[in-house]
């Protein structure tokens, strides 16, 4: 195992089947010394600041009918909201006024904000805030769509892969949705020029240790800007509200390991984490993670945008509570910086 863990740190790459064997015969020493060489390399790269996002999730409408998501078009208790740009922007106003340069617009694959609307609320975004940077992440679009909302000042884009297994994504998501297609999207995105980020669930149904395997190698091929990732939570109007949430200790595993596989990767500690645990963000960020992102939100809308059951949504996950959170980091040694906090280079 130390073999293993040597070949990784030195080269940030191993074989499928070494990714395989490095999850599966992980044990306290493993996971406490990926621990330690995760936190040195993100010091050396970040230090010990920790960059914030204002995250806004603008729709809980969805056309897509993923299995293990609260928003699925086919869960009718879904208690669904839209904001209307000028409500983006008064929520843009608000994290401005409280330090923030970095806004993550979020929602479900809603077909109210077409590329002349979602384009406007860009836009606007940039003409207002210039030193600001903007990050989208709602869903699978064309590429022509990308590039218009590129040509309208999008800095950023989030599109999770869930996972980098075939088989397996199909066992999540209905027929309609192609891997295929969510792999081209992810490289439309990078030969546009946005910083991209991806992502997958720890934990999610049918998931083995060889699936998290390929996520691992696709991390180490695609080198994304960010990667986000957080545990399978189950909500209780999906076909998966039974199957178990995943695991906080492997998702902070995971996250030293991807840290090390890509030393300067933004690697936010998510409020999935947050909410398996209280002070699972805690435990990400000494994981190697370096960024949070708190609700922005309005206070009304914020229940109703259900991922999964009992996500968190008032209090100090809040942007308006910077100082919760600030004190909170400050307690295990590191500080919140508000820049536009973008992936820094490594030669």
């Amino acid at each position: 195992m130390n073999r293993l863990i040597e070949k990784l740190y030195l080269t940030h790459s191993l074989e499928l089947d070494e990714y395989e064997n490095l999850i599966a015969h992980r044990n306290e020493s493993t996971i406490k010394l990926l621990r330690e060489l995760a936190v040195k390399i993100r010091r050396e790269i970040y230090g010990n600041y920790i960059y914030i996002r204002g995250l806004i999730e603008i729709s809980s409408y969805c056309k897509n009918d993923c299995l293990y998501c609260g928003l699925r078009r086919s869960n009718f208790n879904c208690q669904r909201y839209r904001l209307q740009p000028d409500e983006i922007l008064s929520c843009v106003n608000d994290g401005y006024n409280l330090g923030f340069r970095t806004f993550v617009l979020q929602g479900g694959e809603d077909n109210f904000f077409t590329d002349e609307i979602f384009g406007g609320v860009v836009r606007e975004i940039k003409k207002l805030y210039p030193d600001c940077a903007v990050t989208l992440s709602i869903g699978e679009r064309s590429f022509e769509s990308y590039k218009y909302l590129r040509e309208c000042g999008a800095d950023r884009y989030l599109l999770r892969h869930e996972t980098a297994d075939k088989s397996h994504y199909e066992k999540l998501h209905p027929s309609e949705m192609s891997f295929d297609n969510r792999i081209e999207c992810l490289k439309n995105l990078r030969s546009l020029g946005y910083a991209v980020g991806c992502g997958f669930m720890v934990g999610s149904p049918f998931q083995n240790y060889n699936n998290l395997a390929h996520d691992l190698k696709f991390i180490e091929e695609f080198k994304p800007d960010m990667c986000g990732i957080g545990p399978f939570i189950p909500h209780h109007d999906t076909p998966f509200k039974n199957y178990p949430a995943g695991n906080l200790e492997l998702t902070c595993f995971l996250l030293s390991v991807i840290r090390i596989i890509h030393p300067s990767v933004l690697l936010p500690a998510t409020t999935a984490l947050g909410t398996i645990a209280n002070n699972g963000r805690e435990l990400g960020i000494l994981s190697g993670a370096n960024v949070v992102m708190p609700n922005l939100s309005p206070v009304n809308v914020r229940k109703k945008y259900e991922l999964y059951d009992n996500k968190i949504c008032t209090g100090e996950e809040s942007a308006q509570c910077r100082n919760c959170l600030n004190n909170r980091m400050k307690m295990i040694g590191y500080e919140i910086i508000t820049d536009r906090g973008d992936m820094k280079k490594v030669i």
